[in-house]
């Protein structure tokens, strides 16, 4: 009989309703862990959630406002009590206008939350605990 090694642990996901970040949540939930994934538009975290199954949480909140993480980690708290796992994943994909080129590569512009976002959610985590950075960093390892 194997264990699940995420059995008690609790992982916030931003960018969890689709690709990656979905994928990412179901295979946590099968582990055994509480899910909470993030994302802008309620319809596709609402999907995400049936999909995902298990006990898997949805919060419509934008990765790069921190009064959205700040309303998030509330919720865990009220609801869980405590975050193990961050995945700052959230991100978006732009096409880029049509411009002349000497590629016949398709022109697309990939751009993430900016990285002082991208790890918001993680040091917002730190910041509950009154760790620093680093030292939460190493303690996920």
């Amino acid at each position: 009989m194997s264990s699940k090694i995420l059995a008690g642990k609790v992982a916030v996901i931003t960018g969890g309703s689709t690709g990656i970040g979905l994928a990412t949540a179901k295979r946590f939930i099968a582990e055994g862990a509480s899910v909470f994934i993030t994302g802008r538009r309620q319809k596709e975290l609402d999907d995400a959630v049936a999909e995902i199954g298990g006990d898997a949480t949805g919060v419509q909140a934008d990765s790069s406002k921190l009064a959205d993480l700040d309303r998030l980690y509330a919720q865990i708290q009220q609801t869980k009590g405590k975050v193990d796992i961050v995945v700052a994943n959230a991100g978006v994909l732009e096409s880029a206008p049509p411009r002349p080129c000497s590629s016949s590569l398709p022109t697309q512009r990939v751009t993430s939350t900016p990285p002082t976002s991208t790890s918001m959610a993680a040091g917002r985590r730190s910041e509950r605990r009154k760790l620093p950075a680093r030292k939460l960093s190493r303690e996920l390892r």
